[in-house]
């Protein structure tokens, strides 16, 4: 362990090893294509191509200096590395409120995610985030275990202007809805339109998550109930997980009824 701490120190003493070791990894590069690149001088790259050669990570051939077999593995490890301490540092203040065990996705992929916070003066600026996704998008679906009356306002208006709408919501979520006579009659409204479809998961549902279109926004709140943040991405990974998410719900639940919606009165 002590030997790799000391290769991880001797790395990290000089972003220009990483640089070059990665560069070398991509293709062969000469000592001034390698300067080029990587903006380091040639006295520094000699010494870090001599340090290399000694770690059998480099070597010399007719097209310049190339990374070897392990050299392409420890450029490997640290890009993951790196990939990893940026999206960390990335999702450091909203870390607490991510539930890491329902995500089936490797974190680095919110690593250039959107993260809106509420403010003092834009204390529901995450909703209006997932808002303005919504209403930019022609597809949308949501899966969650709350309703909120400024997104319900806005997906009802979405739909009646030509969007589609698939939504599983919770059935706590449904009562809660029901119990309000505006929010209530909102929700009729929704579930009359020909664009839109609802069902409803009788089992617990984790997370509050929204496709719209191609991108994927996550809904974080603390253990209170408080809403924190707004998290949205767009990446492939993260698209396939949440609509493969939602259509393991979909698939589950059962269609929203009138006498769900009766059951407050």
């Amino acid at each position: 362990m002590d030997r790799v701490l000391e290769e991880m120190e001797f790395l990290a003493r000089s972003a220009n090893r990483g640089d070059v070791l990665t560069a070398l990894t991509d293709a062969p590069h000469d000592r001034q294509a390698l300067a080029q690149e990587t903006g380091a001088s040639q006295p520094t790259l000699g010494r870090i191509l001599r340090d290399f050669e000694e770690r059998d990570w480099v070597t010399a051939t007719d097209e310049g200096y190339t990374a070897t077999a392990t050299g392409r593995l420890v450029a490997t490890g640290l890009t993951e590395l790196s990939d990893s301490l940026a999206a960390e540092l990335h999702l450091r203040d909203i870390s607490e409120w991510l539930p890491a065990e329902d995500l089936g996705f490797d974190l680095r992929r919110l690593g250039d995610a959107t993260i809106t916070t509420p403010t003092q003066t834009r204390p529901s600026a995450p909703v209006g985030r997932v808002i303005d996704l919504i209403e930019a998008a022609d597809h949308v679906r949501i899966l969650s275990h709350a309703f909120n009356e400024a997104t319900l306002s806005a997906v009802v208006e979405w739909v009646a202007d030509g969007g589609t709408f698939e939504g599983v919501f919770s059935a706590a979520a449904i009562e809660a809805v029901a119990d309000e006579a505006a929010l209530c009659e909102q929700l009729r409204q929704l579930q009359a339109s020909d664009g839109a479809r609802l069902r409803v998961a009788e089992e617990s549902v984790p997370l509050a998550v929204t496709v719209a279109d191609d991108t994927v926004s996550l809904l974080l709140r603390d253990e209170q109930g408080r809403l924190q943040a707004a998290v949205d991405a767009d990446d492939q990974a993260v698209e396939s997980w949440a609509t493969d998410l939602h259509g393991r719900y979909w698939d589950d639940a059962r269609p929203l009824t009138d006498s769900d919606l009766a059951a407050g009165e």
